[in-house]
């Protein structure tokens, strides 16, 4: 008979689920960027690949730390999101609608990159894992304040320049 599954088992499945994720992230941010119309939306995108390489290193490192190789795991959820994306990029190319469906389908990243960076703190505290949990709140802030940025962006040029046109 197998042992039972943990919560620290459970713990470091979803922080290989994330790992995954954030690599997968990392290589669709270029994508987005070159795809993005507005400038400032291509400036939130670069910035967006500039802050996940820390979040990977992060997450590494909270690897580290409960004496774990840094690993991925399949994330299926991000994969459609992230496809998802990709639709976004090919039936709306050049239309007018382009950056704010990419703007919200970054929004759907970034919203599911905070529910699990907020399930992982959770865990990580009630494992006593300290030093995880001050790394993983520093992403989720992170996480945030991109999804504030992004939301003050549709809210200011993305979304009525694809309304005007």
């Amino acid at each position: 008979m197998s042992k039972p599954k943990t919560l620290q088992d459970l713990f470091h499945d979803t922080l290989k689920d994330i790992y995954f994720a954030e690599k997968k992230i990392l290589s669709a941010l270029p994508k987005m960027a070159k795809a993005a119309q507005s400038n400032e939306l291509r400036a939130a995108f670069e910035k967006h690949q500039e802050e996940t390489e820390g979040q990977i290193e992060r997450l590494e490192s909270v690897f580290e730390a409960i004496e774990a190789r840094p690993q991925g795991k399949t994330c299926d959820a991000i994969m459609g999101i992230l496809d998802e994306g990709k639709e976004i990029m090919t039936e709306y190319k050049g239309a007018p609608a382009l950056d704010a469906g990419l703007l919200a389908a970054a929004q759907a990243v970034e919203h599911y990159e905070i529910s699990r960076y907020g399930t992982l703190i959770t865990w990580a505290d009630e494992l006593g894992l300290s030093d995880a949990v001050k790394l993983l709140k520093e992403t989720l802030d992170e996480e945030k304040k991109t999804d504030q940025a992004l939301t003050a962006l549709a809210k200011s040029v993305v979304n009525a320049e694809a309304e005007a046109a």
